[in-house]
């Protein structure tokens, strides 16, 4: 079960990818395999060498309530090499750029990982485009559909 964030490719140009590790408590954890978390509020920001995800929601696991976590949207430790933090940080000394949640899932080791985007926000033009060209193409499969 992956996690979307659904905004972050129609409001950002995504011009690279990272998969991040998460610090989670074993509630979070059941509570992601469940879809009870929300990326839509979410960003990402590095504060004194470490990489933080702020504003993910994740819903509390019901039957684990004495173990959870007392705020759902709390900052949470993302786990990347301290070059790549290092490269980051860099990169976003750059006007414009950001680091945007993108997906949020289990990979084959079952370890919750967050695939991160490096990303410059779109112009309203850049959307409208984008959804132009959606409409067309949606258009032309419906024609040509055999």
């Amino acid at each position: 079960m992956a996690i979307l964030n659904r905004k972050a490719r129609h409001n950002y140009h995504i011009l690279e990818t990272f998969e991040a590790g998460l610090i989670l408590t074993g509630p979070e954890v059941k509570s992601i395999r469940q879809g009870q978390a929300n990326l839509g509020e979410a960003h990402c920001l590095i504060r004194e060498d470490k990489l933080l995800l702020i504003g993910c929601h994740i819903s509390p696991y019901k039957p684990a309530a004495m173990n959870n976590p007392k705020d759902p949207a709390r900052s949470r430790q993302l786990l990347l090499k301290k070059r790549e933090i290092e490269r980051l940080l860099g990169k976003l000394k750059e006007k414009g750029l950001t680091l945007v949640p993108l997906k949020l899932y289990f990979n084959e080791r079952n370890y919750a990982k967050l695939q991160i985007g490096l990303a410059r926000g779109k112009k309203n033009y850049d959307k409208r485009q984008d959804l132009k060209e959606r409409d067309i193409k949606r258009d032309l499969q419906r024609r040509y559909k055999v």
